[in-house]
């Protein structure tokens, strides 16, 4: 005989079919939302497959991290700026003499791209020093901050208090006790150490206006997405000497020595004349949009101006912003015109399709293509989903060389020995379409040679990799590298 249902055993019935209902008409939500999106077909593949084959995981990852949130304040405040922004930017150049100054053939291209999607002008008559030593770039900044008169303005992904970089944190004190204005804006991921020591404390009490970007906290993740990261490298003291590039606020004699990969090898380049006022405006425009406060008419600007070996430069902000995502067009288009060399170094090597395509086709028509990239990475995941590409590039006749010396972090792309992208951007989706950056396009043979002379060093402390050594790895490490790579879109 059939026991009889009770009241109890109904509601328990009733209450999973509608938990069921709710969560497979969420699963069915989140799908359809994936797919209206229209984003890369790689991605919203990605973001599917990761749904359908772990759907509870893949659902509370998609709604954390599957799209750009700034939050609402973020975004009100960044779409109020624009206007603003490009009629000062318009005001500022229509100010500068000789500016702005035409582009070489094979850059003017790319300056227009940049001119068109982002109202930035290639500016002539500055001064540029590449600077390649740690000790050499630390105490570079030490010495501008220790002569600052009116301001300092500095912008990191990562500060890590100790060693060398501690005299940074003391000269910033220094100069804010004698009324300097100082401002540092500093990612709330990348210098979360930082923030658990006693200097944000001892800067604060000095009179620094100290500000965490882009919080990561748990109860944010409805409001904005998680992994938004500020990985700018950017200093600006006096509106006439300002720093970019690919070193954080770290000693790499201290930093992340724990992960087996080597000192960190970095590069900053050192930046006198008219882009700084520009340079300056970005940082401005980042400290709006994390606290409200508007600096665009704070000051005039009367910078230097070289006639005679001035560099050719262009500043390139990127990042999840209108027209941020143009960084890859401008990376596209540079390989696509490269006529006889391309030498690229970065430490994160995770392209999307178009980009592979790209070193491909530039390989595939004579371009030699010459691609440095660290031998062990501090990354796992990351190491994976790059060794996956790697097999196609080598046959397609891409020399890949991989560093021996320690973890290469500089960020650089030059173009037959003429044309130089240099800053914050890895080679990766994440600094593509979703981090905060900054590069520099610089139109000058001088400055690339510069930079040619280093990638020169970095390829002695390299091993080629040969295609028939490469095809001999483990078929466990090969698996899971296709694992990694069929995720890579989401890395």
């Amino acid at each position: 005989m059939r026991p009889q249902m009770t009241v109890l055993d109904v509601l328990y019935n009733l209450l999973g079919f509608l938990v069921f209902g709710f969560y497979a008409l969420l699963v069915v939500g989140v799908v359809l939302r994936v797919i209206m999106k229209r984003r890369p077909i790689g991605v919203s593949l990605a973001w599917l497959a990761l749904i359908l084959a772990i759907p509870v995981l893949g659902v509370s990852a998609y709604l954390i991290l599957g799209e750009i949130r700034l939050g609402r304040r973020r975004a009100q405040r960044a779409q109020a700026m624009y206007w603003p922004y490009v009629a000062w930017l318009q005001h500022l150049i229509a100010g500068f003499p000789h500016q702005p100054v035409t582009p070489s053939v094979k850059a003017n291209p790319l300056v227009a791209l940049i001119q068109s999607r982002l109202g930035m002008p290639l500016l002539g008559g500055n001064r540029m020093a590449l600077l390649s030593e740690p000790e050499e770039i630390l105490q570079h900044l030490v010495t501008d901050i220790q002569q600052a008169n009116t301001s300092c303005y500095l912008e990191f992904y990562i500060w890590q208090a100790g060693g060398q970089v501690d005299a940074v944190a003391e000269a910033l004190i220094q100069a804010a006790q004698r009324g300097v204005d100082c401002r540092v804006l500093l990612d709330s991921v990348g210098s979360a150490d930082f923030f658990d020591t006693d200097w944000p404390g001892q800067l604060r009490e000095a009179g620094v206006r100290l500000v965490e970007v882009l919080p990561a906290k748990a109860w944010r993740m409805p409001f904005h997405r998680q992994d938004l990261r500020m990985h700018r490298k950017l200093m600006i003291v006096d509106d006439c000497v300002a720093y970019t590039g690919s070193m954080n606020l770290v000693d790499p004699q201290i930093f992340k020595l724990d992960s087996g990969v080597g000192q960190w090898i970095d590069v900053m380049v050192r930046v006198q004349g008219p882009v700084v006022p520009v340079m300056w405006s970005l940082f401005v425009r980042d400290w709006e949009m994390e606290t409200g406060e508007r600096l665009l008419d704070s000051q005039r600007h009367e910078p230097e101006y070289w006639t005679e070996k001035g560099h050719h430069i262009q500043l390139v902000p990127s990042g999840p912003f209108a027209g941020g995502d143009c960084v890859q067009q401008i990376l596209l288009q540079a390989i696509y015109q490269a006529e006889h060399s391309l030498v690229l170094t970065t430490p994160y090597f995770v392209p999307d399709d178009p980009l592979v395509a790209a070193l491909q086709s530039a390989a595939d028509r004579g371009v030699s293509v010459k691609l440095i990239i660290p031998e062990r990475n501090d990354s796992r995941m990351v190491s994976f989903a790059c060794n996956a590409f790697l097999d196609e590039l080598l046959t397609s006749g891409v020399e890949i060389h991989r560093s021996r010396k320690g973890l290469l972090h500089t960020k650089s792309v030059l173009v037959d020995d003429d044309i130089a992208l240099i800053g914050s951007v890895n080679l990766d989706k994440r600094s593509l379409w979703l981090n905060f950056e900054i590069t520099l396009l610089v139109d000058d043979h001088s400055f690339a040679t510069m930079l040619k002379e280093l990638q020169q060093r970095y390829l002695q402390d390299a091993k080629r990799l040969e295609l028939t050594e490469w095809r001999d790895r483990p078929w466990m490490q090969r698996m899971l590298e296709n694992v990694f790579y069929l995720f890579s879109p989401l890395l």
